[in-house]
């Protein structure tokens, strides 16, 4: 058997091994390059540095570029390549503005997240980033968005939620025809513009909790659009157009906490949609009864009620002149009964001499003599297409 001292010298190296492996720190484990740069290169030096992981981590080898949530109050970049820039993320600080120069030099950037800043406006040069696919300003101050956004044609997401917007671009719609989603909910908007009808990739709209007092008239050209959120707006918004019906890829609707009273009898004709919100509505069409009975049941009663609808419509008839002289022994013109302006209706009356786009056989002369000059002039076109009484009466002769 082993002695004690044997024991107790060997107790005793290993513990002085232990007290020098613990001198040497924590083991550097190799990582992915990342993006974390210092607060210096981008604030002028006002604030600690990060630290940056990987060696050989150049300006120039930058793909992405994470500041956020560092308390940054300014931006300055002299010291950085931003043309090699993808993706910058200055999230989560306290900046007020963002120098025009700085984004200019962004020409390869695909993604900026600037929200939870205090951020009133947008650089007018954000219309250099030809590349910018995802944008997000959310959680500032803003009050409108820089016409020149029009430019980042290639913009595929803009999230511009709980700011102060009170309108939007006019002509934003034709021009940012890559746009998939858009996001401005939480803010002020009393309308959307009308070019929004021109998204046709755009596949989710949310513009809930804001002002909006109607929706645009064309939206069935959003053939992609599967989400469209506008609850929450509640006594502005009092009517949907009837092209939302119209949305042939929509899933979800919300409309809810509004102050809809109709909902448009197209709602019948949405094949794909899934999810149908209109609680918080003082609806009148459909009812209480019907609503309460799933989705199934508002689309079969708003079809049924367009259907009805349809059929109570009368069809207007075509005049296109003279027409055909058979039926009925009259012209196919406008009326010009005794008692009768052109082209006026009797209301509930069925028969055929006050029927719109008839003459009544009482009123019909028959022609004598058209084979003498005196009645040559009666067949110009111009008497044959006017009332009767100015025309058809004998030419009066200086």
């Amino acid at each position: 058997m082993m002695g004690y001292e044997h024991m107790n010298q060997m107790t005793m190296t290993t513990t002085g091994m232990m007290k020098n492996f613990n001198k040497v720190g924590p083991i550097n484990i190799p990582r992915k390059k990342t993006t974390r740069r210092s607060v210096s290169a981008i604030d002028g030096g006002g604030a600690a540095t990060a630290a940056a992981a990987g060696e050989g981590d150049r300006p120039q080898d930058l793909k992405t570029l994470d500041l956020s949530g560092m308390s940054l109050a300014s931006l300055s970049a002299s010291s950085i390549n931003l043309a090699s820039i993808s993706k910058l993320d200055l999230s989560n600080n306290n900046i007020q503005q963002i120098p025009e120069s700085l984004v200019a030099r962004m020409l390869n950037l695909w993604t900026l997240d600037l929200h939870s800043n205090q951020l009133k406006t947008l650089p007018n040069s954000i219309g250099c980033l030809s590349k910018l696919k995802v944008l997000n300003v959310s959680g500032n101050n803003l009050q409108a968005l820089p016409k020149t956004i029009e430019d980042c044609r290639s913009l595929e997401e803009l999230n511009a939620n709980f700011n102060e917007l009170t309108t939007l671009p006019d002509t934003i719609g034709f021009e940012l025809t890559n746009l998939t989603k858009l996001s401005v909910n939480s803010n002020k908007l009393i309308v959307l513009p009308s070019s929004l009808g021109h998204l046709t990739s755009l596949r989710v709209l949310d513009a809930r909790l804001n002002h909006l007092g109607s929706l645009p008239e064309d939206l069935e050209n959003l053939v992609n659009l599967q989400v469209l959120n506008v609850s929450q707006n509640f006594q502005h918004l009092k009517t949907l157009p009837y092209s939302v019906g119209l949305l042939i890829s929509l899933v979800e609707l919300d409309v809810s906490y509004n102050g809809i009273k109709v909902l448009p009898d197209s709602i019948g004709c949405l094949r794909k949609i899934q999810k149908l919100s209109v609680e918080g509505n003082p609806l009148v069409s459909p009812p209480f009864e019907v609503v309460e009975n799933g989705l199934e049941a508002v689309k079969q009663y708003m079809s049924e009620k367009m259907t009805e609808s349809n059929k109570k419509t009368p069809t207007k008839k075509k005049l296109w002149g003279i027409g055909k002289m058979v039926k009925f022994k009259t012209f196919h013109g406008l009326s010009s009964s005794p008692g009768r302006s052109p082209g006026r209706r009797t209301g509930g009356d069925s028969h055929g001499d006050e029927r719109e786009g008839f003459i009544n056989v009482s009123d019909y002369r028959q022609i004598d003599g058209i084979a003498s000059p005196r009645h040559v002039s009666l067949f110009n076109p111009r008497r044959l297409l006017s009332p009767l009484s100015a025309y058809f009466s004998p030419p009066r002769y200086r």
